[in-house]
């Protein structure tokens, strides 16, 4: 089956070597998404706006793809701090409440920054 790509062009997009999404047939996956602004620099603010940023360039790559928030199946959200939960759960709900995906919401001990919360990802799979 054909791949097409969708890029953020996040600087972490060529050093890593990975595509933001990927769509093959119906199925688009979305590859952990950080708060990363389209200079490079981390989405300033708190965790609900670093969530907020990633969630926004998720649903870009997906609409890049054919697709939209609506399609999106599954969701993992990865946190540095359990406290943040709440808030972020807040987030997700309001960019894909309507989906209702199953979701998972991970604590890890660390990101790619520092300064990172949260770091999401998504699957999606468009309609016949």
């Amino acid at each position: 089956m054909e791949r097409k790509y969708a890029t953020s062009g996040s600087p972490f997009e060529a050093q890593f070597g990975f595509s933001r999404a990927v769509r093959v047939g119906n199925r688009i996956v979305v590859a952990g998404t950080g708060p990363v602004e389209p200079d490079g620099s981390t989405t300033p603010g708190g965790v609900s706006e670093q969530a907020a940023r990633c969630c926004d360039i998720i649903v870009a790559a997906i609409e890049q793809l054919g697709g939209s928030a609506k399609d999106v199946v599954r969701t993992r959200m990865l946190l540095t701090d359990s406290a943040d939960q709440d808030a972020v759960g807040a987030v997700h709900a309001r960019y894909f409440g309507e989906a209702r995906p199953a979701a998972t919401m991970l604590g890890v001990a660390w990101l790619c920054r520092p300064e990172w919360k949260v770091e999401i990802e998504a699957e999606a799979i468009l309609p016949d």
